[in-house]
């Protein structure tokens, strides 16, 4: 039976804030700041918990090998001899933010019957841009049944950031759907991350029909005011789309579009005189995960700062008094990925499978989180300075958790 597994990728060892990510704000002002590795890793796997408990079926992805030696070798160096600035772009744990990892396409909308994944290229940013060998050396294996095609990246330099400018509308996750993908165009102050050509060329590899397939462009307000990924201001889950008013260029005919496609869409636009811009995006109201549990009641579950954002709580609290889609509130405290830019939806990717046909080393119930918080207990660093990034003692305890974490989970394979 096809469910939405949402994959949340375990926090890193590595994680620090060296504001590496332009366009970003969060990153960029707690840059310097000193990060906490355990308790980040600790959050993400409490809202794994908070998701099971909401009856959703739970994945994860593993911590990339930090730093990635492979990628300071092809530019002619080592960790030693490297600058600061290529030591932290090495050191990177931004691969937890799965949202980036891939585009994926459930078997219902593709042409072939399967489920597509491709990774993302991310070469937009540096400290990114290596991401994704590890990453699709994981979805290899994760996704190696038959029932899945998993893709090599769109090549550079078309700009490709997987699921967090992607957004699937349907009747119910295992009918098939219409697919939205969200790029943008450059004059801003930040870059453009998603090209529309990296959109088209995953909707071919995916083999989806164009005439279920929607290319949206992103506001330039919207990636000026730090929404550099779409999921900032927007997110979607079977008939529900919740976004700012000022997230797309068009949204008028974006939203035609879409009730044309599918007359039973519910567009829960949140007007800019309610929530600004500034707000949405500070306090992630829709970089959250819009889900649907058993239950069958709309549930978003935000960080801790949407609550702590009174436009935001306002307008939430008013949204379900009046009986609007979205039925459930859940929120999380994912305040460490936060401080370096990422809610409770960059932490994860959907895939709309048949749990049988994963990996099943990818799949967690709580026994299997009880195992993965002990050993990030044990080895993952409780404070990281960005001083720090250059004492050896430091980058040995890094390299010694993310493998005790592999031997645990039978993952050496990754190693």
């Amino acid at each position: 039976m096809l469910r939405e597994i949402n994959f949340d990728g375990i926090i890193g060892p590595s994680h620090n804030y060296a504001g590496l990510s332009h366009g970003n704000l969060a990153a960029t002002r707690n840059a310097g700041h000193v990060s906490h590795p355990r308790a980040a890793a600790l959050q993400g796997i409490a809202k794994m918990r908070a998701n099971l408990d909401l009856g959703l079926v739970q994945g994860i992805f593993l911590p990339h090998p930090r730093p990635d030696h492979p990628w300071l070798r092809r530019l002619s160096t080592d960790y030693d001899a490297a600058s600061p600035v290529l030591k932290a772009r090495a050191l990177s744990a931004s691969a937890m933010w799965a949202a980036n990892a891939a585009t994926v396409s459930p078997a219902p909308d593709s042409g072939d019957g399967r489920c597509h994944l491709t990774v993302a290229n991310l070469v937009t940013m540096p400290h990114r841009s290596h991401e994704w060998p590890a990453t699709l050396a994981q979805l290899r294996l994760a996704f190696a049944d038959p029932a899945f095609a998993v893709h090599a990246p769109v090549p550079a330099p078309f700009g490709d950031e997987g699921a967090a400018n992607h957004m699937r509308l349907c009747a119910a996750h295992d009918r098939p759907g219409v697919e939205v993908f969200v790029y943008g165009e450059g004059g801003g102050p930040f870059p453009a991350r998603q090209h529309r050509e990296a959109c088209e060329a995953v909707a071919r590899a995916h083999r989806l029909s164009p005439d279920r397939t929607v290319f949206a462009r992103q506001s330039e307000a919207a990636i000026a005011a730090g929404a550099f990924h779409n999921d900032v201001v927007a997110v979607a889950n079977e008939r529900v789309l919740f976004a700012h008013e000022q997230a797309f260029a068009e949204p008028d005919r974006l939203y035609a579009e879409l009730r044309r496609l599918m007359p039973e869409v519910a567009i829960v636009e949140v007007p800019a005189a309610e929530v600004s811009l500034a707000d949405a995006i500070s306090s992630y109201l829709f970089n959250a995960q819009l889900v649907t549990p058993p239950s069958g009641e709309t549930t978003l579950i935000l960080p801790q700062e949407a609550r702590d954002t009174p436009s935001v709580w306002r307008w939430l609290q008013a949204h379900v008094a009046g009986n609007g889609p979205i039925r459930q509130l859940e929120v999380v405290n994912v305040r460490e990925s936060m401080a370096n830019g990422g809610g409770p939806a960059c932490l994860r990717l959907r895939v709309v499978a048949d749990p049988a046909t994963v990996d099943p080393r990818f799949l967690v119930d709580h026994a299997r989180l009880d195992r993965i918080a002990a050993i990030v207990e044990r080895h993952w660093p409780e404070a990281i300075d960005p001083a720090m990034i250059t004492n050896p003692d430091l980058i040995v305890g890094i390299e010694a958790a993310r493998l005790a974490l592999l031997e645990a989970l039978d993952c050496l394979i990754l190693a």
